[in-house]
């Protein structure tokens, strides 16, 4: 029986990444995140992982090696919401202090993400600077309503592996069409679900009710288990009503977390590739 892959996580938050690749398979070795609220969530959950707090000092000689290095740097300068600074910006420039842990970590692959308006704001730059330490990069956008979310969230997330590893054409066992990954639902969901720059709530393609009051629906589809996929239509929040201590911090969580469903389909097609 080969040993399961390891990963380390940096920009963790709340640990969506880290729970999405545990479900793949991965093993999280240890995690790097600055905000205080986000540190009470991650050491609840993973109490025996080393945690740093500050990227800019990490690492440190007694960090793991690992085999994967994942990562939603700081999008603020990139959003369109923001004001445009792209990489440049005090934030998500730390995307380059990523860059410095995979060079002198070395892992067999990276996997980075952050909002679609990465695409025209610093792609171009986060490629040429993975291939410049030695990393060539695939990339794709891939929504939460894509894994049964009722609502788009699209998000880039870049795979890049170590020369030689990884990036290889394969012919899709199912076709799909230019621009759309085969193991991707590609209903046409843009129409049918809560969009969050629409300032609409609808239900998704592909939804149903489940016939009760509850604000829930059901995906149509079912796990490889057999148990029907659940999404919420909004985070279950009701415990940090108005006045109730953390109910920001809560709130910001869920907003910058990873998706923990599209984590864990990109962590099995990364075990999937470094496994060829």
């Amino acid at each position: 029986m080969t040993e399961p892959l390891t990963f380390g996580s940096l920009f963790a938050g709340i640990g969506g990444f880290d729970l999405g690749f545990e479900r793949a398979g991965m093993v999280c070795k240890w995690q790097v995140e600055i905000d205080d609220y986000a540190n009470r969530v991650l050491a609840k959950h993973w109490p025996a992982v080393s945690r740093w707090r500050d990227i800019r000092q990490f690492p440190d000689t007694s960090t793991a090696a690992v085999d994967v290095i994942c990562g939603g740097f700081p999008c603020q300068d990139i959003s369109y919401a923001g004001r445009g600074a792209g990489l440049e910006g005090e934030r998500s420039g730390l995307f380059f202090e990523a860059v410095r842990v995979v060079q002198q970590l070395r892992p067999r692959a990276v996997v980075l993400e952050n909002v679609a308006a990465l695409l025209t704001r610093g792609l171009d730059r986060v490629l040429g600077t993975l291939a410049e330490v030695g990393y060539n990069a695939e990339w794709h956008c891939v929504p939460a309503a894509a894994v049964g979310a009722p609502h788009i969230r699209d998000r880039v997330f870049v795979v890049a592996y170590a020369s030689g590893i990884g990036c290889v054409y394969r012919k899709p066992e199912i076709e799909a069409r230019p621009g759309q990954h085969p193991l991707i639902d590609h209903r046409p969901v843009r129409q049918d679900v809560a969009n969050t720059a629409s300032g609409r709530l609808q239900a998704g393609a592909g939804l149903w009710s489940d016939g009760k009051s509850s604000g829930r629906r059901k995906f149509a589809g079912s796990s490889d288990d057999g148990r029907e996929s659940q999404w919420a239509v909004e985070p279950s929040v009701g415990r940090v009503a108005h006045g109730i201590p953390s109910r920001v911090d809560r709130l910001r969580g869920l907003g910058n977390a990873v998706v923990p469903q599209v984590a864990e389909f990109v962590g099995r097609l990364v075990i999937e590739r470094l496994a060829e």
